[in-house]
């Protein structure tokens, strides 16, 4: 009874080897050796990774760490005094291999994981991974809703940015649609979903960020994968490899994929209200046929110079290309009786090409005197070539009104050629550092230096011509020039369940707009952005947690809205920038709980958002007449439709969402992914429109004996909201087998989606000033095929990254977007 206890302390903080983040829920077994049977402390990690505890006793001890689909970690330690303190630094976790020896372990891997700021979902632990696209995947992720027509939204909103393992990429932010369709999903290794971006972020996009973290390393070795697919609509493969030697890790990936979808069917009617409007009643309908090819690769380096000091490289490519041709029946007809005014045909062909290619280079310094001391100093390269050359040939029956002939005399066979490219240079520095055991502070500045160049040539050919002429009036050549300067600091706070984070951004935006050819006029504008955000954690046990977020986003006009120059390619239906424009600004407030079991996998979020000034395209019917920038001899007093921009939207938007996992046996996992809410909005001329809306997405997964799983999805949504009208209502479907051989080392995936029906319909409704239209899309819909993966060696190597890097995310896309127009940018 005399004898004092003795006590030592253990702590340390465990992080993903390749994603350098914090891997909470974490079991933490001590054991005396003597005694290796029953444990004298058990602890769970926290949601940074850290944990920290008090233990009892003298002598040899063992600690280890385990998590589900991770490698068991295990350390030796002795124990001679009392008051000792063990501090095991930084433990890197790596995924664990299914196999140990000849004993097979069956385990279901959690799919999703909860952070004060963001949202996990492992695409590689999702055997659908094996058979789908990454946009067909996103269905799936908590606070990500895909609609019929494949728009994406974060949020519940449009706009938002797309990382690429940590740091973004543009052409797949302006256009991630087509890019993620074309993206196998087994080259993805998971998708964070930033739903409250901090300080350290760009201030660029409402809805916050989608991180995609490819496949790569996570242990040491080598490793190389092969896989290919093919299907009804095309055929791809792709291959990774990672090898480290020493200090020096490489990692190398590159995937391919050609798509040739069968024909599409898209028609519609556009209707004046007043029957005395100087305009025609427009029906039409056509068809397209196209195909194209998507590829991306990328090389990654790092060399460990020592414990404290890491230099990482990277180099990416992504893009693409598309070919299309299509036809087009116009038939114009008098509001007042019906009768026929004109008809006339149209046939259509484009070509594209789209890529982004970038390279960086990071230096990471951690001081030794202070942990958690971090300096990163960072620089990134990137130019985005793009190419965008089409052609419109006019058929113009004979026996039109004698009032339309003017009118239809515009209709000239054109041909247009376009040339874009961005080339941009950033610098940024970050520093962290802790002030005392509780507090850390972090902060850093950037600066972008971003130049983009269009040019856009029109060629017309006259009725009855031979040649295309070149139209230097509707040519346009610009440069533009885009520079950012910007300073963030941020406020971090950890006390036991409690943790919180406060931060401000300022940004300094100058845009500066030349016109060497074309209508346009140059033109300068500066943007300045004070931007705040908060959040805060509440650890309620050690698998839930309870989250509350503040966050201010911007959009920053690109040229698509700001250029004055007037498009009237299509004499019906012309629209116009406007270099007037602000900035847009998106205040959102967030209440969420998470729940995390072995069982039962549970995160539940509503979210209040408001803008006050938003960007909203305006559609009306006027008199040529009234479009001052109209030319005096392309003006025949017809009404046409007229669109512009303009900060004159308000917006209300309160969503509901809900993700929920249930295991119901160690063989079969049920989900569901739920999105819903109500949108109120208003914008100029008295527009104003609201409603409810639902999106849902669920499905089972069931695994068999010698490796066979089967996996079932439904998905459904209800017509969205928008200002002028609202989109169309959709349902889905598919199943999908896969088998795998030779220790998991060979899998081999069929699947179908929608093999009852080969074409969905889609439509939409618009109301605007003086008229109404309706459209129509009919898409193929129909899809089944198969895929091939075989991997070599052990998959051990991962290349080491700085923790902090540059991530460019500031400035809204056009409606152009990836393969055509003007550059978003």
């Amino acid at each position: 009874m005399a004898q004092t206890e003795v006590s030592f302390q253990v702590k340390g903080i465990l992080l993903d080897s390749l994603t350098q983040e914090g891997e909470p829920y974490a079991t933490i077994r001590i054991v005396r050796d003597d005694k290796p049977e029953k444990p004298v402390k058990m602890m769970v990690s926290d949601m940074k990774g850290r944990f920290r505890e008090t233990v009892s006793g003298k002598g040899k001890f063992t600690l280890s760490v385990t998590s589900v689909g991770r490698t068991t970690i295990v350390r030796k330690f002795t124990v001679k005094e009392s008051g000792e303190t063990f501090d095991f630094g930084t433990i890197y976790m790596t995924d664990a291999a299914n196999e140990l020896g000849v004993v097979e372990v069956v385990a279901q891997k959690p799919l999703v994981k909860a952070d004060i700021d963001k949202i996990e979902y492992s695409v590689s632990d999702d055997p659908d991974s094996e058979t789908n696209t990454m946009l067909e995947m996103l269905r799936k992720v908590p606070m990500v809703t895909v609609d019929g027509e494949d728009n994406i939204k974060v949020n519940g909103s449009s706009s938002f940015k797309v990382y690429v393992n940590g740091k973004p990429n543009s052409m797949m932010s302006n256009n991630p649609t087509e890019v993620l369709k074309s993206m196998p999903a087994n080259t993805i290794k998971k998708i964070e979903v930033i739903t409250n971006p901090g300080p350290k972020y760009d201030a660029e996009g409402v809805g916050g960020i989608l991180n995609i973290i490819t496949s790569g390393g996570g242990f040491e070795g080598y490793t190389v994968t092969l896989s290919g697919n093919a299907s009804n609509t095309g055929a791809g493969g792709g291959a990774f490899g990672t090898v480290q030697k020493g200090k020096f890790t490489l990692s190398a990936r590159y995937n391919y994929n050609y798509n040739n979808s069968p024909r599409s069917y898209s028609g519609g009617s556009q209707r004046a209200t007043d029957i005395s409007s100087d305009v025609a009643n427009l029906d039409y309908d056509g068809s397209s046929k196209g195909d194209g090819s998507f590829q991306s690769g990328s090389i990654e380096a790092s060399y460990e110079i020592d414990t404290l000091n890491l230099v990482s490289v990277s180099f990416g490519l992504w893009g693409g290309s598309n070919d299309s041709r299509g036809n087009s029946r116009y038939a114009g007809t008098s509001p007042a009786d019906g009768s026929s005014l004109y008809r006339y045909v149209t046939a259509s062909g484009s070509e594209s090409s789209w890529y982004s290619i970038d390279g960086g280079i990071d230096f990471q310094h951690i001081s030794p005197a202070v942990k958690e001391r971090m300096l990163t100093l960072s620089y990134r390269v990137n130019s985005r070539p793009q190419t965008s050359d089409s052609n419109t040939e006019y058929t113009i029956d004979e026996g039109y009104d004698v009032d339309w002939g003017e009118y239809l005399r515009r209709l000239e066979d054109q041909r247009n050629d376009g040339e874009q490219n961005t080339t941009e240079h950033t610098f940024q520095t970050d520093f962290t550092t802790p002030l005392g055991k509780n507090h850390k502070v972090e902060t850093g500045v950037k600066y972008i230096l971003r130049n983009n160049s269009s040019d856009n040539d029109r060629y017309l050919r006259a009725a009855g011509a031979s040649e295309f002429l070149f139209d230097e009036e509707h040519s346009t050549h610009y440069r533009h020039q885009n520079d950012i300067i910007a300073a963030y600091l941020g406020y971090g706070l950890t006390l036991k369940k409690l943790s919180g984070r406060l931060g401000v951004r300022y940004e300094h935006t100058i845009e500066d707009v030349k016109y060497l050819l074309g209508r346009g006029e140059d033109f300068r504008k500066n943007y300045d952005d004070v931007i705040p955000s908060a959040s805060l954690g509440w650890k309620l046990t050690d698998l839930s947690n309870l989250r509350l977020g503040y966050n201010m986003r911007i959009y920053r006009p690109g040229i698509w809205y700001l250029n004055p120059y007037l498009d009237d390619s299509n004499p019906s239906s012309l629209s116009q920038g406007n270099p007037e424009l602000e900035s847009e600004h998106s205040h959102s407030f967030s209440l969420s709980y998470s729940n995390f079991t072995s069982k039962f996998n549970i995160n539940l979020a509503a979210r209040y958002s408001f803008t006050n000034n938003s960007i909203q395209s305006v559609t009306s019917l006027v008199s040529e007449d009234d479009i001052p920038d109209l030319s005096a001899e392309n003006r025949t007093g017809k009404d046409v439709l007229y669109t512009t921009y303009q900060n004159i939207g308000k917006s209300r938007d309160f969503n509901l969402s809900a993700y929920a996992n249930w295991n119901a046996s160690q063989n079969t996992r049920i989900y569901a992914n739920l999105f819903g809410g109500y949108t109120k909005l208003k914008g100029a001329d008295g527009l104003e429109n609201d409603g409810w809306n639902f999106f849902g997405y669920g499905g089972a997964q069931q695994s068999f004996k010698h490796d066979w799983r089967l996996s079932m999805n439904v998905f459904g949504q209800t017509p969205w909201v928008m200002l002028q009208g609202k989109g169309s209502s959709f349902f889905s479907y598919g199943i999908s087998l896969n088998k795998s051989f030779m220790k998991r080392k060979l899998t081999l995936s069929a699947y179908a989606n929608n093999f009852f029906k080969k074409y969905n319909r889609f439509s939409s409704h618009i109301e605007g000033s003086g008229f109404i239209s309706d459209s129509w899309n009919e898409y193929p819909q129909m899809r089944f095929g198969f895929s091939i993966s075989y991997r070599l060696g052990e998959l051990k190597a991962s290349v080491k990254k700085a923790v902090r890097t540059i991530t460019n995310d500031d400035v809204k896309s056009g409606e152009g977007g990836g393969g055509g127009g003007i550059s978003g940018n």
